[in-house]
């Protein structure tokens, strides 16, 4: 019982790391210049009219998986 917890365990570490990297690069992709019709609040075109909240949502959401998945490591 105590292999496939510990099993589970790094599985979610490495889910939570994958999120982390997902979000950030959601985040930095937010950015990008890009033909759009809408100029975003930081004033040119970007692949995300959004930005740069939608950037600093998905850098939070980064933020928060990495901490969830330093507390599932120090987890005994």
């Amino acid at each position: 019982m105590g292999v496939s917890q510990s099993m589970s365990r790094q599985n979610l570490s490495v889910l939570l790391l994958a999120g982390a990297l997902v979000f950030l690069a959601l985040a930095v992709a937010t950015l990008i210049p890009y033909p759009s019709l809408i100029i975003s609040d930081l004033g040119y075109h970007t692949f995300c009219p959004f930005a740069p909240w939608s950037t600093l949502i998905l850098l939070l959401l980064a933020a928060l998986a990495w901490l969830f998945r330093s507390h599932v490591k120090r987890q005994a």
